[in-house]
């Protein structure tokens, strides 16, 4: 399993542009279909694929997934993680916000 931290934020987003392109062409999608679909321009479509861009606000990101039928796959980006008793204070119940102790 590759560790992605090591790379920086420009150098994912490329990796996800051309995996997009990937995900876009195994959907049988043009640039310009999923410019439709996605509210996108097909400049900014190019720009993500050929690792142009530095970077892709979320919002875009997350309408390119939906246009080639992929946004169910964010699960697997971030799962839902199990309960943990860190989330609950002395009295058991849940907390609302992570709190330091003053020293």
């Amino acid at each position: 399993m590759e560790d992605y931290s090591e790379y920086s934020v420009p150098e994912l987003v490329r990796m996800l542009g051309s995996r997009f392109k990937e995900y876009r062409m195994r959907a049988n999608m043009t640039q310009k279909e999923v410019a439709e679909m996605s509210g996108l321009s097909v400049l900014t479509i190019h720009r993500f694929e050929n690792a142009v861009v530095k970077n892709i606000s979320l919002s875009s990101f997350l309408l390119l997934l939906k246009a080639v039928g992929c946004i169910n796959d964010l699960k697997e980006l971030m799962p839902e993680q199990p309960e943990s008793p860190y989330l609950y204070n002395d009295k058991y119940q849940k907390a609302q916000r992570v709190r330091h102790q003053k020293q």
